[in-house]
């Protein structure tokens, strides 16, 4: 089997498509992406084979854009993802999609939601194709309290498949044939309650979070993990890292309002968490993966992937979101009784100690965090999603215990 996985240049879509092709690498498989490659190259393991495709001015673009997205919220970094980001993205990226699949011949397309390009061309060619879907926010009708946002974002959609000659009334952010769902539903809610009728469809496979190999962090002071205090890594993620000047100061105050019984792990830049007191272990860039069996919980922006990593860890989480699916996936931590939703824009160091003392002592947080911990492993993560693929291009076959 041939597969070419079809990303957006982002940390959070790209790693979980490593594991699932590590899983097919080793089952003998071929595997490929296609994106903006100038972006994508650092994201891959050496020797990836990765086809370009919408590499308008290389990188360079994409700085601008997130320079432009940082600062918004709400409805307006919404609209500007779809009409600034993702459908320019679809544009540019469809040439370079057709050129990678007459390059590399797949059986299967595995396209993410944020990369229109690939369901375009799959459903053009008659390819099987695949949803991966890294985030849980388009599962729990995200847009129920706001429905002109919701039709604008449809609307945005059909036009898209309109300029590119493709056949209305169909949505490419969903497969009608397999869609790989990132997460489970004791995290994201029972989908007969939360989401559309049709998430209780076979095709979609909650197969749970996949952990990928990472890039090398650079070096990490592990001997200055204290074991005499709670250990709190405090994480924004790569793309929200700038905005939180303010938001890092009221953490550190939160934490150094504890008291001796709490150490911060702060992944964040230089520049703002400068005054960090000594015993804080600030880093421009941690070894998040390695780092989370050695912490108590995780404070961090409610990034899927973020959220997903400590929780595949039984870390309850403080989680301030700050734009886009992250108040979503906010709002299932809290509901799934796994941490504490506070406030990102207008944090206060109470509110922080609060809910960091409210994760550290409350037993019930840290219980619904392995409750969900067992069903990400139940759920079979890249395993799993290998099985669905090869059942969608007609190759699985009986395997053993050992997967032989």
């Amino acid at each position: 089997m041939r597969v070419l996985f079809v990303v957006p240049p982002l940390t959070g879509h790209v790693n979980p498509t490593i594991a699932v092709a590590a899983e097919l690498a080793a089952r003998g498989h071929q595997v490929a992406w296609t994106g903006p490659a100038a972006a994508l190259a650092p994201l891959l393991p050496p020797g990836a084979l990765l086809y370009s495709a919408g590499d308008r001015g290389a990188a360079d673009g994409y700085d601008v854009l997130h320079q432009r997205w940082r600062d918004l919220r709400g409805v307006a970094a919404l609209r500007f993802l779809w009409a600034e980001a993702l459908i320019p993205l679809a544009h540019a990226m469809l040439p370079g999609v057709h050129s990678a699949v007459a390059a590399f011949a797949p059986d299967v397309l595995v396209t993410d939601q944020q990369a229109l390009a690939g369901p375009v061309v799959a459903r053009r060619l008659g390819l099987p194709w695949a949803t991966s879907a890294t985030t849980s926010a388009e599962f729990t009708r995200p847009f129920d309290g706001f429905p002109k946002v919701g039709e604008w974002v449809t609307q945005r959609i059909a036009g898209l498949l309109a300029d590119c000659g493709a056949p209305g009334g169909w949505d490419p952010r969903f497969s009608p044939q397999l869609v790989l769902v990132f997460s489970t539903p004791e995290l994201i809610g029972t989908p007969e309650l939360t989401g559309p009728p049709e998430l209780t469809d076979d095709r979609y496979a909650f197969v749970g979070p996949a952990f990928g190999a990472r890039p090398p962090a650079g070096d990490f002071p592990w001997r200055r993990l204290d074991p005499a205090r709670a250990r709190v890594l405090v994480s924004l993620g790569t793309l929200n890292r700038e905005a939180g000047a303010r938001f890092y100061p009221a953490v550190l105050d939160a934490a150094e309002a504890l008291g001796d019984r709490v150490q911060l792990i702060l992944a964040a830049p230089g520049d703002l968490a400068a005054t960090a007191p000594p015993h804080v272990l600030h880093q421009e860039y941690v070894p998040q993966l390695q780092l989370l069996p050695h912490l108590d919980a995780v404070l961090c922006h409610g990034g899927h992937n973020t959220v997903c990593e400590a929780l595949a860890h039984g870390l309850p989480l403080v989680v301030a979101p700050v734009r886009d699916d992250q108040p979503i996936v906010a709002r299932q931590v809290a509901e799934a009784g796994a941490g504490v939703r506070v406030r990102f824009g207008r944090a206060r160091t109470d509110e922080l100690r609060h809910a960091l003392t409210a994760v550290l002592d409350n037993p019930a947080h840290r219980s619904a965090a392995r409750r969900i911990q067992a069903s990400f492993a139940a759920a079979g993560g890249a395993t799993t999603a290998a099985d669905r693929l090869e059942k969608l291009a007609g190759t699985d076959r009986p395997r053993t215990e050992k997967g032989l």
